[in-house]
């Protein structure tokens, strides 16, 4: 397959994933109910700051797999990739928040092992990373916060 297939084969999967993921578990009228911090974002900011972040994630995706497809590194890629899809099925269909507050730590778990594997192997993905720990990090901290409250 080609490098620009792979790409394109990737970006897909994290575009289109996420937006089957975030249209078929859109925040309703349970989500709309809860309690929650003050540091909570408006729910348009989530759209663009995703969108951004699964390009950065296909690219450490598509990168760790033209390097080596069966390497420990790729493995952590799909293990964070499914955590990720996870976490909104749990949160908002579910609407188990402590469940979904498991699940987003082990992605942050997840997310922060790949980052040291890859770090030295390959600086610009364990670098396209970094906002997507952070915002994770932050969705933890936000996700722990609706579980307390509510």
């Amino acid at each position: 397959m080609s490098n620009w297939l792979i790409r394109v084969a990737f970006l897909a999967l994290m575009l289109g994933g996420g937006v089957l993921i975030g249209t078929l578990t859109a925040p309703g009228e349970w989500y709309a109910q809860l309690s929650k911090p003050a540091f909570n974002p408006p729910n348009w900011i989530f759209g663009p700051v995703w969108t951004v972040l699964y390009v950065l994630i296909a690219m450490a995706g598509w990168r760790q797999f033209e390097a080596d497809r069966s390497s420990v590194a790729m493995k952590l890629w799909w293990a964070q990739m499914g955590l990720n899809f996870l976490w909104s099925p749990t949160f908002f269909v579910l609407q188990l928040p402590w469940v979904a507050f498991v699940v987003i730590v082990g992605l942050l778990i997840v997310i922060v092992i790949f980052i040291a594997r890859i770090r030295y192997s390959d600086r610009a993905s364990a670098l396209a990373f970094l906002p997507y720990f952070a915002w994770v990090a932050f969705a933890a901290a936000l996700n722990l916060s609706i579980a307390i409250l509510n």
